[in-house]
């Protein structure tokens, strides 16, 4: 059995010519464990007429959970609706939400009154984005919102709506919402086979150096059909879809502070495996704890001073010279790494980036005409670059007002490749977890220095899968299977 299952407390709530997809009674799913066997990790949409504790409704979305298929909605969303007190923590998200989207819409409503949301879908067009919170925050199929309109709107009940309680117009709007949320499987079935497994990759379509572009994602996708793996690309919009998927591969520039961080944590909240996982976010992206990090697991890298306060900068002369590196901590593709000269161009420097950071980190400058870059997973090797510096500059990308300019790249064979390099980044990389990193290396006469290690490597056509081809690719595809699998 594949694709999305419809369970019902009785065949007739929802005949199985009003879908498309397979309907099963309750009954049939708790008394048949092995019903799915074989079929993956099945998708569910739990319609049964009641949710309450101990109800079949409630023992079909529990026995989910415990045969590792994914339902909707699931037991805590079904307790936590059961009560004010339960779902009132997540009022003042929601409230804030509704309150600009009315203010957005001009409303001017001075009453109370029913919406009703199916899959975060409304007919009311106002609510779109509000909408899309709530189903985020409660993924229920239908949710009905009593709202109190005035000068801020407030909240006043969430309920869950069952299917046999909707009006004719309102089912028909659940239908259609239904429909949407699904389509993605039924509306273009695959000729050939079934994939076993889903894979979301979260992408930036806007975003000016993604880790990887839109082609080679599309070049990824067929790779993933020899491996039964059906990979679809998705955006910031689809937080709420996410736990209809087996696992995440972000391709955005990851940030703590944006919407990557929180896809990464919901995916390990609902049990999916991730790259990049939260922790290797977090440890990655600021490299004031990638320096502590390296110490102490004695990785080489560059002699560093951390800047603090103004006496620090007479430190960082005196230990590491002219030119010096400076950095601030979540700088990305070249960002906020800036080179600096003599003692005047750093204190003016330091003066506008403690505006926005309390540390900095100062390095010894390292003229080279490459840096390597060592793609790992899971503590082994994957690929090995080197990334020449852009024309004229001593980085690998330089930003300018005509945009960003790159400098050449050399992919070699992980057997070409010097192995004190290779040894390296493996020791910098399991320092983090084991995930997919690129570790940034340079090389100048016989000593090395880790300068640092990506979470959100560049992986493109052509480039760090030149040498590896395929292999590169399904390397990573047996990453997430394994994973899923497990």
């Amino acid at each position: 059995m594949t694709g999305w299952v419809i369970l019902v407390d009785q065949l007739r709530d929802f005949p199985n010519a009003e879908t498309p997809h397979k309907v099963i009674t309750t009954s049939d799913y708790l008394a048949r464990p092995k019903l799915f066997a074989g079929s993956g990790r099945a998708k569910l949409v739990n319609l049964s007429r009641s949710y309450n504790y101990q109800s079949k409704g409630y023992y079909a979305s529990l026995l989910a959970e415990a045969r590792g298929h994914r339902v909707i909605p699931s037991v805590e969303t079904m307790l936590e609706l059961r009560e004010h007190k339960l779902y009132e923590h997540a009022l003042p998200d929601l409230e804030e939400a509704l309150s600009s989207a009315a203010h957005r819409a001009r409303a001017t409503e001075h009453t109370t009154f029913d919406l009703l949301f199916c899959f975060g879908l409304t007919q009311d067009p106002r609510f779109e984005a509000f909408g899309r919170l709530l189903f985020d925050w409660y993924r229920c199929p239908a949710l009905e919102v009593t709202i109190s309109a005035g000068k801020r709107w407030k909240i006043d009940r969430l309920r869950a709506r069952p299917l046999v309680k909707l009006g004719p117009e309102e089912a028909a709007f659940f239908r259609t919402a239904l429909h949407q949320h699904t389509q993605r499987d039924w509306r273009n079935p695959r000729a050939r086979t079934v994939a076993k497994y889903s894979l979301a990759v979260l992408h930036d379509p806007q975003e000016e150096l993604p880790p990887s572009s839109v082609e080679t994602l599309r070049y990824f996708q067929k790779i993933a059909e020899r491996h039964s793996v059906d990979v679809e690309l998705i955006t910031k919009r689809q937080l709420a879809e996410l736990a209809e998927f087996d696992g995440l591969f972000i391709r955005a520039t990851t940030s703590i502070d944006d919407y990557t961080y929180r896809f990464a944590r919901r995916a390990l909240q609902e049990g999916m495996p991730v790259i990049d996982d939260p922790v290797s976010m977090i440890r990655c992206t600021n490299k004031v704890y990638l320096h502590e990090l390296m110490e102490a697991h004695g990785v080489p890298i560059p002699p560093t001073v951390m800047l603090a306060e103004d006496e620090d900068l007479a430190k960082a002369a005196q230990v590491l010279g002219w030119p010096m590196v400076v950095k601030i901590p979540d700088g990305s593709f070249s960002r906020g790494v800036h080179k600096v000269e003599n003692a005047e161009q750093l204190q003016k420097l330091t003066d506008e980036l403690f505006i926005d950071t309390d540390l900095l980190l100062a390095q010894k400058f390292m003229p080279t005409d490459f840096d390597w870059r060592v793609g790992v997973l899971d503590g082994e090797p994957l690929f090995v670059c080197q990334y020449q510096m852009a024309r004229g500059h001593w980085q690998i990308i330089k930003h300018g007002p005509d945009g960003a300019k790159e400098g050449g790249f050399r992919t070699l064979g992980l057997a070409d490749a010097p192995t004190k390099v290779i040894d390296v980044a493996l020791r910098a990389a399991r320092a983090i977890g084991g995930g997919f990193y690129g570790v940034d290396i340079k090389e100048t006469g016989d000593s090395i220095a880790v300068i640092e290690v990506n979470d959100n490597p560049n992986l493109e056509h052509g480039v760090e899968d030149q040498i590896g081809k395929d292999e590169v690719w399904s390397r990573i595809l047996q990453w997430f299977i394994k994973r899923i699998d497990a």
